[in-house]
């Protein structure tokens, strides 16, 4: 009888997550982190969903912000944030976690997530929202980066892009929040070893008013 083996795919940033001095995603921290950062209490609660190598939790720690809590899926994630905090002397609660069945323990000032919704189907990204939602204090904010299916996944993502948003869908969810920002565009992004390609992306930022 033959048998088939399964061979599971790994995405790239898997790689990449193992080397300290790569940025899989770049350095720099997401320009809208920098643009409201200044409406956070620097002692109020945060939360990074899929956090990766860390880069938008050790911009904002370095800037003394002392509640930071940082989730994602990966393991070598994880590690790799771990050790640049070490080296950079600051403290960021970091650990390995599935959005998915994410259990919140305590109410956020600032939940933000930044192309990561997309990697899970849109029923469960949904259900996260609502209870993101529900977890954030009065005057708190969100800042939610992901994925449309404007133009197609690209090759690198694709077999694991499998919930993306139709254009303009996470701002409905959003309907009953003060939405003080909301971006819709396309974007061209390179990585390492991974050719030049588009995604397509939306970006709300809004704020619990009730």
């Amino acid at each position: 009888m033959n048998m088939e083996r399964t061979i599971m795919k790994i995405p790239f940033w898997e790689e990449t997550y193992k080397v300290d001095d790569i940025f899989t995603f770049g350095s720099e921290p997401n320009n809208t982190i920098m643009e409201f950062e200044n409406l956070i209490n620097k002692s109020g609660n945060i939360l990074d969903v899929g956090c990766g190598d860390g880069k938008n939790s050790l911009y904002l720690a370095k800037r003394g912000f002392i509640h930071i809590d940082a989730f994602d899926l990966s393991q070598n994630a994880i590690n790799k944030l771990q050790i640049l905090a070490h080296k950079e002397d600051i403290n960021i609660n970091a650990w390995v976690d599935d959005l998915c069945f994410f259990d919140f323990k305590k109410t956020y000032d600032l939940i933000y997530s930044f192309g990561t919704l997309h990697f899970v189907n849109k029923d469960n990204w949904h259900k996260f929202i609502v209870k993101a939602k529900e977890n954030t204090a009065i005057g708190g904010f969100h800042i939610m980066q992901l994925f449309t299916d404007k133009v197609p996944a690209s090759p690198d993502i694709a077999p694991f892009a499998v919930g993306l948003a139709s254009e303009e869908e996470i701002k409905e969810l959003y309907h009953d929040w003060n939405i003080i920002k909301f971006e819709s565009y396309v974007f061209e992004e390179e990585h390492p070893g991974v050719p030049i390609h588009l995604h397509a992306s939306n970006k709300i930022v809004a704020q619990r008013m009730k």
